[in-house]
């Protein structure tokens, strides 16, 4: 955490009436609507935070579409605070924007502002008001944020139970879920929580993590989470962007492949091994890794399309097939590999 940080707050701005500008000029990776993702909802260019002569954030950029789960992953110290912090305004950019809804936090920063919900670090309420008065003291301070709205975000994120119950008696998992609530009452865009697990048990953070893939498909608000668990945050995001020393290391769609990797590592359970891996020698780009008669499997890599090729291939020579299965690295074990083996925080 940068030195520069203030403390713990939650901030929650009105939601915009401004009109959307699609398309943003200056993107680093994408403008507009992708192929494949919503239209771009935040995008960060070019940002970079200087104390003295250190570069905490060093000329950092990518974007995030609407309705997808953005993983802000580093090592300790590698400038993920920071960097929210500069996305919501809290402290300035040295150099750099950025932009939500095509609005600029330096320039435009009211209309921009309004697009955002966020949680930094832990939510704060009054313990001796129930979470409905809570909320309804957000309100009181936010235009258009009606008794309806108030209800839809309660139910969204599962506390109409204990709505009425005064918050001392919540549990940590509940005031996060109360906080998320606040900050999706003005309608937000995109959604930046800064450790939304911490602290939780397993049952609490699987009951975030739920909660947060509904409001993103539910809702289709983007959402930027940073976290130290990363077996969580590979089930929660659809995305993660890996920073270090505060400059872009790479990012990665969970779930799917990585631009990168030429080949696919691919495991089959067959009943003659011997033959599947003759076979599979004489097929062209195709690399044996490993082979095991006694559990009947072979471990091979080769290119995506020519998988088909392959299992054809052992068809024709009468291999029998049980299982074909792709291997992928865990994102704990990519992580290693893209910091060096730092370790994350």
């Amino acid at each position: 955490m940068s030195g520069n940080d203030s403390n713990k707050m939650t901030t929650n701005i009105e939601n915009a009436s401004g009109e959307w500008v699609d398309g943003i000029s200056g993107s680093p990776s994408t403008n507009g609507k992708d192929a494949k993702k919503g239209p771009v909802v935040l995008t960060v260019n070019q940002v970079t935070k200087t104390i003295g002569k250190k570069h905490i954030v060093d000329k950092l950029s990518f974007d995030i579409h609407r309705g997808e789960i953005v993983g802000l992953l580093g090592p300790n110290g590698a400038g993920k605070t920071t960097t929210i912090r500069m996305i919501v305004g809290l402290i300035d950019m040295s150099q750099g924007d950025v932009l939500v809804k095509g609005h600029s936090i330096k320039s435009d920063f009211v209309q921009a502002v309004r697009h955002i919900g966020g949680i930094i670090e832990n939510p704060e309420f009054y313990p001796y008001m129930s979470g409905y008065d809570n909320l309804r003291q957000y309100q009181r301070m936010s235009e258009g944020v009606t008794i309806t709205r108030i209800m839809e975000v309660v139910k969204l994120v599962g506390l109409q139970d204990a709505i009425h119950k005064k918050v001392r008696a919540y549990s940590l998992g509940m005031r996060q879920r109360l906080g998320i609530a606040q900050a999706l009452l003005h309608n937000p865009s995109i959604l930046i929580l800064d450790e939304p697990t911490n602290g939780l048990d397993p049952a609490g953070i699987r009951e975030m993590r739920d909660y947060l893939k509904q409001i993103a498909r539910d809702e289709g608000i983007a959402i930027l989470v940073s976290s130290h668990l990363l077996s969580e945050m590979e089930l929660m995001c659809s995305r993660v962007v890996v920073i270090q020393e505060g400059k872009f290391v790479t990012e990665r769609s969970i779930g799917g492949t990585v631009a990168n990797e030429e080949l696919t590592t691919v495991s089959l359970r067959v009943n003659d091994t011997a033959m599947a891996e003759q076979t599979a020698q004489h097929l062209k780009d195709i690399i044996l890794i490993n082979s095991s008669e006694e559990e009947g499997m072979i471990t091979l890599q080769l290119h995506e399309e020519d998988i088909p090729t392959l299992i054809q291939s052992l068809c024709d020579a009468r291999v029998r097939i049980y299982r074909v299965e792709e291997m992928k690295s865990s994102l704990e074990e990519e992580f290693l590999k893209w910091t060096g083996g730092n370790r994350i925080a």
